[in-house]
């Protein structure tokens, strides 16, 4: 094989592998926010989440106009919403940089948990040992909005 054709299956393999990677990124997110989102509907998953959104000052003062379950509801909503908007994001430009943003905006919200929750494991000496949960649920977070993120640059750059 010569280096140009040895070039060209290389680049023709990466191209592949870029789109598997990018509907991947999309469906990955659109799993989590539709999966955890329904869960939000459930009375577990309200008590669940209810220490993480109390200890936040960006979403504390839901539970002062909403109840438990409301509040719950309300982000479950949201995240539903955002699952789907990335789902229907073939159909329109727009559509994609909604969903797009909102879950990038989600996960830069439960990312911040990271620095209002109380994440450490004090039987492990304290910081950087994080506690299971809610420290090393919250963390994968950051991956997520990192994926986020990227599916927000390749609808802002899409034509359509």
């Amino acid at each position: 094989m010569t280096d140009f054709t040895s070039h060209r299956a290389g680049s023709a393999l990466g191209h592949s592998i870029n789109k598997f990677a990018d509907q991947g990124l999309k469906y990955s997110i659109v799993i989590v926010l539709g999966w955890i989102g329904a869960m939000k509907f459930t009375g577990y998953e309200a008590g669940a989440i209810e220490g993480l959104v109390a200890s936040s000052p960006l979403t504390s003062w839901l539970y002062g106009i909403l109840s438990l379950q409301a509040t719950s509801n309300l982000i479950g909503t949201i995240e539903v919403a955002t699952a789907l908007a990335l789902l229907l994001a073939p159909l329109h430009r727009s559509i994609a940089i909604v969903g797009a943003a909102s879950a990038a905006l989600t996960f830069a919200v439960t990312s911040s948990f990271l620095l209002s929750a109380p994440i450490t494991e004090p039987s492990l000496g304290g910081f950087p040992a994080i506690s299971v949960v809610p420290g090393q649920f919250l963390l994968k977070d950051l991956v997520l909005l990192a994926a986020a993120i990227s599916l927000l640059g390749k609808a802002l750059v899409r034509e359509n």
